[in-house]
């Protein structure tokens, strides 16, 4: 394989964070991801090229790999665990090995009867974390948002599509909108519908208004909209349905303690396209 067809391969894999599939697209994403954090770019890079070479190693389905499907989960292990323990060997270390087990993971649900979505990286990703923390090997890095007063519509909005990178930047959110809009404009339409449902289901709700703001319980809203987005009616009730019930899935895994990465987007997904399923076999949808 040369250089030029492994590049686009890898920037397959960046765009397929959102459900996508085009060049251009990565690019956006991964310049997104560069403007807010050179750290976290590196460690973007060093994910979706681990997850991508594992699955050339272990021979996996070469179509699934030429799209890019063997690198976004590497992608966001790899802005996880930079986002959470800061860019040090240790976190290298960790988030090669949490790319590669995501390859691994993939390939074992790729049998499954729903898309595994990201739930390789979820997995993957949490195994890593825990024996980080575990271990006392990096410490987890304090977070805070600051307080609110207001809901600030603009900024909930275009950082709900950054978060789903980690980046609680506006600029990088419209980045991130531009770099889906170049792909498809109606997934463009449905990622703003979920950004826009997370502001509206949570500020309905007592959730806390700097964390609104932040981008936080819109990203998975994003997601379930792009993962539903057609122009069939029934996928806007859909992708309005499974954005609402991430929302609460959010505030009720946090309430937990633990981090709750894009669950909430699989969970909800999952569920909604299993209760559609059952629906459509009864030919009411």
């Amino acid at each position: 394989m040369d250089m030029k067809t492994f590049a686009v391969i890898l920037l397959r894999g960046m765009s397929q964070v959102f459900l996508l599939n085009n060049v251009a697209t990565g690019i956006l994403f991964f310049a997104a991801i560069g403007y807010s954090s050179c750290f976290m770019g590196i460690g973007a890079f060093i994910g979706v090229l681990v997850g991508t070479s594992t699955a050339l190693l272990l021979k996996y389905d070469r179509n699934d790999i030429q799209q890019g499907l063997y690198g976004y989960n590497g992608i966001l292990v790899g802005l996880s665990i930079i986002n959470f323990f800061g860019f040090n060997l240790p976190s290298v270390l960790a988030l090669a090995f949490g790319a590669a087990l995501s390859s691994i993971i993939r390939k074992g649900m790729s049998v499954w009867k729903v898309p595994p979505y990201t739930a390789p990286f979820i997995i993957s990703a949490w195994i890593v974390m825990s024996l980080l923390i575990i271990f006392n090997i990096v410490p987890l890095r304090a977070g805070g948002v600051p307080e609110a007063r207001y809901v600030d519509i603009i900024a909930a909005v275009t950082k709900g599509m950054g978060q789903v990178v980690f980046l609680e930047n506006i600029v990088a959110g419209i980045m991130v909108f531009i770099g889906i809009l170049v792909s498809s404009r109606i997934s463009a339409c449905y990622a703003l519908l979920g950004a826009s449902i997370g502001v509206v289901a949570a500020f309905a709700s007592p959730f806390p208004l700097n964390m609104i703001n932040s981008g936080m319980f819109g990203f998975n809203a994003v997601l379930c909209g792009i993962a539903f987005s057609n122009r069939r009616w029934t996928s806007l009730i859909l992708a309005t349905v499974s954005g609402m019930v991430s929302v609460f899935m959010m505030y009720g895994i946090m309430k937990l303690g633990v981090i709750t990465l894009t669950a909430p987007f699989v969970l909800s997904t999952w569920l909604v396209l299993l209760f559609s399923q059952r629906v459509r076999a009864k030919h009411l949808l």
